[in-house]
């Protein structure tokens, strides 16, 4: 098996035959900053003609606790952005499928990344969310991707609350492939992947290339919408400034309604 770590951003990277495994390792919550989902984008592009199957995962018994609260400054957010913006490009248009094993927090923008892939598998203890509205922002790729996948108002509910909902939960709302018992992770994605592997790859890879871009570009330019209003019109707003210092602060913001 191959391996690659990419030290300044704390990715491990392993490939045998077909199959490319990307492992979170930024202990204890693999929160992702810039240059961790910007290598993402790149590992994607990179991509070996020959692996047909990605598997993403997170250190430690967490897949990720969500992108860097740092990065949401109004001076880093449009690279933070534009880096998260590439890796929904490259999973849309790449030829692998794409599968996010998850166990522990999956939130912000790890479950961003998570939602980008074909499948996710997931322990039944593992919890989903999009606590970005209690910083004072919003989550672009779930606001593309959630309607998509759930009915409308469940996908209201789990933005615009920012609440965290359970494995079996999110499996019912159609954001989740398959829920196994806790420690049953690992075999589970092997048993996935053995049920595509013995299909042809070229067969595999088109079916798949249509399935995701039937509609996609309409999803990318909904994208490039939600992110230009994200930095014309959310990031000048002083609460949503102030939830991010008072979050770096270790304080309660104080919202002032502009």
């Amino acid at each position: 098996m191959a391996q690659s770590t990419t030290a300044a951003s704390n990715l491990r990277i392993e490939s045998s035959e077909r199959v490319a495994r990307v492992t979170i390792d930024r202990p204890p919550l693999n929160i992702l900053n810039i240059d961790m989902v910007a290598d993402i984008g790149e590992a994607l592009v990179r991509l070996p003609a020959n692996h047909e199957f990605i598997v993403f995962r997170g250190a430690g018994g967490c897949f990720s606790g969500g992108a860097d609260v740092a990065d949401h400054t109004p001076e880093r957010v449009g690279r933070l952005l534009g880096a998260f913006h590439h890796v929904f490009h490259e999973m849309g248009a790449g030829h692998a499928v794409t599968v996010a094993a998850v166990e522990g927090h999956c939130l912000g923008g790890g479950c961003e990344l998570a939602i980008c892939c074909d499948f996710i598998v997931a322990e039944e203890s593992a919890t989903f969310g999009f606590p970005e509205i209690k910083l004072g922002c919003f989550p672009p790729i779930a606001m593309v991707a959630l309607p998509r996948m759930m009915p409308g108002h469940a996908a209201f509910d789990l933005i615009l609350t920012g609440k965290t909902i359970f494995a079996h939960e999110a499996s019912e709302l159609g954001m989740v492939t398959r829920v196994v018992r806790d420690g049953e992770l690992s075999q589970a994605v092997e048993d996935l992947l053995g049920e595509m592997k013995h299909l042809s790859g070229p067969v595999l890879r088109l079916t798949r290339r249509l399935t995701r871009t039937a509609g996609f570009k309409d999803e990318e330019k909904e994208l490039t919408e939600i992110e230009n209003l994200y930095l014309d019109e959310l990031i000048r707003t002083h609460d949503a400034v102030e939830g991010v210092r008072a979050f770096l602060e270790k304080r309660a913001p104080v919202w002032t309604g502009h």
